[in-house]
C-alpha cells in the first residue's frame, strides 16, 4: 500500500473505539434539526434496503424518529421488507387526493414510511403553486422527525442523483462484488465532478469477514482519492449471515430479532458513526426545507448518470 492509501486508510477507517472516542468531541444536536441520509449503491442486489431498515431500527433503539423515504417499487420496498400495506404515494399527496398523514405508514417503534416513487418521480412537473402547497403539506407535520432515512432504487428511472444532491449525507452500500464497487465508484464520480458532491459514507454489506470488509474499503477508498481527490468514510459493515434471510421471511429487521447478535451490534455501530459522523454538508434541519431542496434538484438532468 502507498503512502497516500496508507493515509486513506487512517483517515477514513472508522473503529468502534474511533466512534467512541468521537463521543468526547462531538456534540449531538439538541435542537429540532431533521439529518436527512440517502442509502444508494452503484448496483442491484447490494443490500440498500436491509441496510436502510436495520439503520433505522438501530436509531430508533436511541429514541429517534425515523421517516423512511422508499423510492422502490412493490414488491422490493420497505413496506414489502416490514410487512406493511401500503395504500397511497406521495403522489396522491400531490394529486390532493390524501393528506400526507394519510400517505405515511407506521411502522414498528419509531419508524414511518412514505412511499414515493411515483411522487418523486412527479416532481419535475409541478408548477409553482403545487410546489409551494407540497413544502407545507411537509412544515405541517406534528411530531419531530430526527432522521429521513431515503432508500432509493436502482433502475432506469431512478432519482438517486436529486435525492443524494437534497441530502445532508449519501451513504454508498458495497457489497464487494467487482460490478458493486465500478457502479459506486461511477456513481460518486458523477456527483463529485458533475455536482462538487465530496463527502460520502461508505458501508461494506455481506462481507466474508470482517477483515474482508476492511480491505475491501481500503482498496476502494484509495482509488477514490487516487483518482478523485476525495475521502470516503468508512460507515460500517456486516458479514453475511443467515439472521439476515432469517428477518427478511420474517418481515422485521434483523437487529430487532435478533439483538444480542453480531449482525445486530455491526448495526447499532452504524448507526452510532451516523450519528457522530461530522455533518460536512450541512442544510437547514426542517422537513420541509428538503422538500424545498429535492423539488429543486429534481430538475437536474440525469443524463450524467452511467452507472
Amino acid at each position: 500500500m502507498n503512502k497516500k492509501c496508507a493515509q486513506v486508510q487512517n483517515m477514513t477507517n472508522f473503529s468502534h473505539d474511533q466512534a467512541a472516542g468521537l463521543r468526547n468531541l462531538v456534540t449531538l444536536q439538541t435542537d429540532s434539526s431533521t439529518r436527512v441520509i440517502t442509502v444508494t449503491g452503484g448496483a442491484k442486489g447490494v443490500g440498500r434496503t436491509e441496510v436502510t431498515v436495520n439503520l433505522a431500527a438501530a436509531l430508533a433503539e436511541q429514541n429517534k424518529r425515523i421517516l423512511l423515504i422508499d423510492e422502490n417499487a412493490y414488491p422490493h420496498n420497505i413496506c414489502t421488507r416490514l410487512g406493511l400495506k401500503a395504500r397511497f404515494d406521495l403522489a396522491h399527496v400531490i394529486r390532493q387526493d390524501r393528506k400526507l398523514e394519510q400517505v405515511i405508514v407506521p411502522g414498528p417503534d419509531n419508524i414511518f414510511v412514505l412511499p414515493a416513487q411515483r411522487g418523486i418521480h412527479a416532481l419535475t412537473g409541478l408548477n409553482r403553486a403545487d410546489q409551494e402547497r407540497l413544502i407545507t403539506c411537509f412544515s405541517q407535520i406534528t411530531e419531530p422527525i430526527d432522521f429521513i432515512l431515503i432508500d432509493t432504487a436502482m433502475n432506469a428511472e431512478t432519482q438517486v442523483l436529486p435525492l443524494s444532491l437534497a441530502s445532508e449525507q449519501v451513504m454508498v452500500v458495497i457489497s464487494g462484488s467487482a460490478v458493486s464497487l465500478t457502479g459506486a465508484y461511477a456513481l460518486i464520480k458523477m456527483m463529485n465532478r458533475e455536482y462538487a458532491k465530496r463527502h460520502f459514507l461508505v458501508f461494506i454489506n455481506k462481507a466474508e469477514t470482517k477483515l474482508i470488509a476492511q480491505n475491501v474499503f481500503e482498496n476502494f477508498a484509495c482509488i477514490v482519492q487516487r483518482y478523485l481527490g476525495i475521502s470516503p468514510e468508512f460507515a460500517g459493515f456486516t458479514e453475511l449471515d443467515e439472521k439476515i434471510s432469517q428477518s427478511r421471511r420474517l418481515c422485521k429487521p434483523a437487529l430487532s430479532l435478533f439483538p444480542d447478535s453480531q449482525t445486530g451490534n455491526n448495526f447499532r455501530l452504524l448507526a452510532e458513526n451516523v450519528l457522530y459522523a461530522p455533518r460536512r454538508d450541512y442544510f437547514n434541519g426542517l422537513v420541509e426545507s428538503f422538500m424545498q431542496r429535492l423539488i429543486h434538484t429534481s430538475h437536474l438532468s440525469m443524463t450524467n448518470l452511467t452507472v
